[in-house]
């Protein structure tokens, strides 16, 4: 005879009490099934629970079969046990369906504790039930147990003290799971609040374990938080220039630099602003603060900071404060000589690259050389925005770039990525024309600015440079340099090549005075 005979042969009677035996197996089973489906990381507890109400269940059908033999006594305590047993796995599934998959679906996400309090208030109204259907003087077990709870809460103080102070956390909520807190040197991430201690992990990926009553004494800073307003944490980042540069320009150029750079971990708003702080011998102390939306992303976030605040005032030409004495090798004039020509050098090399500049000599070009501005950018910086005025062209070294159209919504669409070395802005510096797209750094970009003056300057010289670059110009903007292999004969699309150059000419003369 197999489990399920037995089974059925010992409650095949329809009792009351086998009934209600029916459907709490049923239902453990639908619930064990419910675990299994949607709380993977509570399989463990429900293997445990099938595997003590199997032999909470044999034991029944054991104790059924023992009445047979005349083992009343044994047969007895055997099915009080078994129910018992049979009952506290049915609490505790219970309360696994109720506190881990019907709560959370409702949004209320009670912590551990809770649980905990529940489940066992449920164990000990259990017992108490069976032993009273036992016939257990009730009275003198309440007695005894008076003595017996005064001599452990005597000898486990400290237990006592954690358990009532991790309960005191839970109830008025001041410290919830998922929390940034600060207790003393400790930052971390509240994951866990139990009994007798809360569990903290840090950024270093250490998990550090408080007692609840030193958790109650100490003072505790819960970071980020505040009523009715979103997860957010205010970042200092401090920073020396020497007083030849404007207070303003700092401050305008560093606030910019934040505002405009889609700095990831960088709230909108508030805004992040830029204060003079203190005036030092030698040099304007500056603080940016910021807001950070992802407090476990602090050490990164400051630094992508950090690198936009460096390339925006580098571009603008403004260096940070270093005192005269850090220097090991002395600043002469020659040393300052060498770093000019080595600068010079390398900007000659980068026009070389560009057929745009093939038609000039080496004269005019060291003369472009001289006049080229170094331009980093950060990762996510703006280079051209679409639509404005700008007179000057990039030649980027290093680097790939974004390029965006913006859509009729607003909206920035991105339409192709460039790797240096390339050009970028030619139509702005040739002939002024608003820019067609927007440019965003995809990378940290090394790049050098040519001007309109500089090139200004060329053009007087050699007027007929003009001329030679117009055609340049026309065929990039057109790309036609393949199509042309094809379509030598055509003399309509030559006549129309020819009339976009000398539209083109004209356009360059006009911006540039020439007549």
């Amino acid at each position: 005879m197999n489990f399920f005979e037995a089974l059925w042969n010992n409650f095949n009677i329809f009792t009351f009490e086998n009934i209600q035996l029916y459907v709490l197996i049923t239902l453990s089973l639908i619930i064990n099934f419910m675990l299994w489906r949607w709380r993977q990381q509570d399989r463990n507890h429900v293997i445990a629970i099938l595997i003590i109400q199997a032999i909470a269940l044999s034991s029944i059908i054991l104790s059924k079969n023992l009445l047979t033999l005349e083992l009343k006594s044994l047969s007895h305590s055997l099915h009080e046990v078994s129910i018992v047993i049979l009952g506290i796995t049915f609490i505790r599934l219970f309360g696994l369906l109720a506190f881990r998959l019907v709560l959370p679906l409702c949004r209320l996400n009670l912590l551990r504790i809770i649980e905990d309090i529940v489940e066992i208030i449920a164990y000990g109204a259990w017992l108490i039930i069976c032993l009273h259907d036992a016939g257990v003087n009730l009275s003198s077990i309440v007695t005894t147990s008076a003595v017996i709870t005064g001599v452990l809460a005597f000898a486990m103080q400290d237990t006592l003290s954690n358990t009532l102070s991790g309960l005191a956390l839970q109830l008025d909520n001041s410290i919830k799971i998922g929390d940034w807190i600060e207790v003393g040197e400790v930052i971390g991430c509240v994951s866990e609040v139990s009994w007798r201690y809360t569990a903290i992990e840090t950024r270093d990926w250490e998990t550090i374990i408080i007692p609840n009553n030193v958790l109650m004494k100490a003072k505790v800073t819960v970071l980020g938080r505040r009523k009715n307003q979103p997860l957010q944490l205010r970042r200092h980042i401090h920073f020396k220039i020497n007083y030849n540069h404007s207070t303003g320009d700092v401050i305008s150029i560093v606030q910019d630099a934040i505002h405009n750079g889609n700095i990831a971990n960088v709230a909108n708003y508030p805004k992040a602003s830029c204060m003079l702080i203190d005036l030092i011998p030698g040099s304007a102390h500056y603080e940016l603060g910021y807001w950070l939306t992802n407090i476990e992303k602090n050490t990164s976030t400051d630094s992508d900071v950090r690198i936009r605040i460096n390339s925006a005032l580098q571009r603008a030409g403004i260096d940070f404060y270093e005192p005269r004495d850090i220097y090991l090798t002395h600043k002469d004039d020659a040393y300052e000589m060498q770093k000019r020509e080595l600068y010079f050098e390398k900007c000659l090399k980068n026009l070389h690259q560009f057929d745009i500049f093939s038609t000039l000599n080496d004269t005019e070009l060291s003369q472009l050389a001289e006049n080229l501005i170094y331009m980093p950018f950060a990762k996510g910086d703006f280079m051209i925005r679409q639509g404005e005025l700008a007179n000057w062209l990039l030649i980027v070294e290093k680097g790939s770039t974004d390029v965006f159209l913006k859509s009729a919504n607003g909206e920035l669409q991105l339409i192709n990525t460039t790797e240096g070395p390339c050009l970028l802005g030619e139509m702005g510096l040739m002939i002024g024309s608003p820019r067609s797209a927007t440019v965003i750094a995809k990378s940290d970009v090394s790049a050098y600015r040519l001007d309109k003056n500089s090139f200004h300057a060329l053009l007087i010289k050699r007027p007929e440079l003009a001329d030679e670059i117009t055609k340049l110009l026309v065929a990039r903007q057109f790309s036609i340099d393949n199509a042309q292999k094809s379509m030598d004969d055509d003399e309509a699309t030559a006549l129309l090549l020819k009339q976009q150059q000398n539209a083109f000419l004209i356009q360059l003369n006009k911006f540039f005075g020439l007549g």
